[in-house]
């Protein structure tokens, strides 16, 4: 780790000490529809509109993530031999066991008023950025006693509005996948190979009411703010924001906990944009993959992002069952876009099931395994490519804020030309990762 890096952590730790008096009590303290960031949040999606806690003053609570991992992975393709000043570019590097740069976030999370909160997230340390950097932050505001409307007071009942530069609500996988240090939800060590996750500047509208849940969203469709115009478009064509469009989002799913041992989840999602200058919905996760050093690729190495960065719709579908200790969860994806020097759009599909059984005391064991596969065309060379991937692995729930996890995985790459480094490409191993949440 770098020296300073090792800076940012070690100031994080001295805040923590020098705050113990105050956190011990303030982490006592109840936030009005908040996700806890221990092993409780762990099957949390949308907050609810049941949150029944009393406000009584501005709280602020300051929390964190930690997260370490052990990687023993190998990998090998088949590509044929690409020499680029007497160098081998389709040869892959070494990779041997050893222990993964730790990850780390720091959560703020203050109750404004009755019924208002404010999340902030910033990267303490990742693998990609070297530096502290905010991942996001918005407000949600789910009453509004300030107008002391009766009428006001009954839409708030089922309505929530989310307002900031956020995670967008794109789907279910996002609620159950590592964020960085944060991988207490996830039941395993990496996430789906298309991820679906990004920030954009927007605002959502959610209507919750008997198990039955519905949200629409706006947002900039650009992982930051841009005020420059798209030099893909013309002067004359440059349409809404000089040749961008809002990117639209909606769900509607259905949610209720049936009896005391059955609860069943069923969502739709659905993202458009009809133009960006970057639009990263597939590429948004700027901390890294778990994967370090596969196939020779970047840090998103393991994943697949299929480059949709001018234009993007993209449907997703995510069943989720519990019975008792038993959770089922899946996704059905289709999306189809293009970038910029693409007169074509290209189309492409991901599956993924998951079966997780959690048992003993607390549910504090569990054993899970995942299959994850993607298809579709690449960009340039229009050749039809999939990747697949199982998992298998479980973990243990030390303390309600402490995890040990495993998993074994075997990621195959398939139909990949022969000059292309991928071709044959294969990775799998053994990844134990350590994790704290608070």
């Amino acid at each position: 780790m770098k020296r300073f890096q090792v800076q940012h952590l070690l100031a994080f730790a001295m805040i923590s000490l020098m705050s113990l008096p105050m956190s011990l009590f303030a982490q006592d303290l109840k936030i009005n529809f908040f996700r806890p960031y221990d092993q409780s949040g762990i099957h949390v999606f949308e907050t609810t509109k049941d949150d029944v806690t009393p406000f009584d003053g501005m709280k602020v609570r300051v929390g964190g993530n930690f997260t370490q991992q052990f990687q023993a992975l190998s990998h090998s393709n088949t590509a044929t031999p690409v020499f680029e000043n007497e160098t081998n570019v389709n040869e892959l590097n070494g990779i041997a066991p050893g222990f993964n740069l730790a990850t780390a976030n720091l959560n703020v999370d203050v109750q404004l008023a009755d019924g208002i909160r404010l999340n902030l997230v910033t990267y303490l340390s990742s693998r990609h950025h070297t530096e502290t950097w905010v991942k996001g932050g918005y407000i949600q505001i789910d009453r509004l006693p300030m107008f002391n409307s009766a009428v006001l007071d009954d839409i708030m009942d089922i309505v929530t509005i989310k307002v900031g530069h956020m995670e967008i609500n794109y789907g279910d996988n996002h609620f159950r996948r590592t964020d960085n240090g944060n991988s207490l939800y996830n039941p395993f060590v990496g996430n789906l190979i298309m991820d679906a996750f990004t920030t954009e500047i927007g605002a959502e509208v959610y209507a919750q009411t008997n198990g039955l849940i519905a949200m629409v969203g706006v947002t900039g469709g650009e992982i930051k703010g841009n005020i420059s115009p798209n030099p893909d478009v013309e002067k004359g064509e440059a349409g809404w924001l000089y040749g961008r469009s809002p990117s639209i989002l909606a769900k509607l799913g259905y949610d209720n906990q049936l009896n005391d041992d059955l609860r069943v989840r069923l969502t739709g999602s659905m993202y458009t944009t009809a133009r960006s200058l970057s639009n990263t919905l597939y590429g948004g996760d700027r901390t890294g993959s778990r994967y370090y050093d596969v196939m020779n690729g970047n840090f998103t190495s393991g994943r697949f992002n299929p480059g949709f960065r001018s234009q993007v719709t993209a449907i997703v579908v995510n069943p989720f069952v519990k019975f008792h200790g038993l959770e089922v969860f899946g996704t059905y994806e289709v999306a189809t876009g293009r970038a910029a020097n693409e007169a074509d759009t290209r189309t492409w599909t991901q599956i993924s099931a998951e079966a997780i059984y959690r048992f003993l005391e607390n549910e504090s064991l569990f054993l899970g395994a995942r299959y994850n596969q993607v298809a579709g065309e690449l960009a340039g060379s229009g050749t039809s490519v999939s990747i697949d991937r199982v998992q298998v692995g479980g973990g243990w729930f030390v303390t309600p804020n402490m995890v040990l996890k495993g998993e074994y995985v075997v990621q195959n790459y398939r139909d990949f030309e022969a000059t292309n480094i991928l071709n044959g490409g294969q990775f799998s191993g053994l990844m134990i990762e350590a994790a704290v949440g608070f």
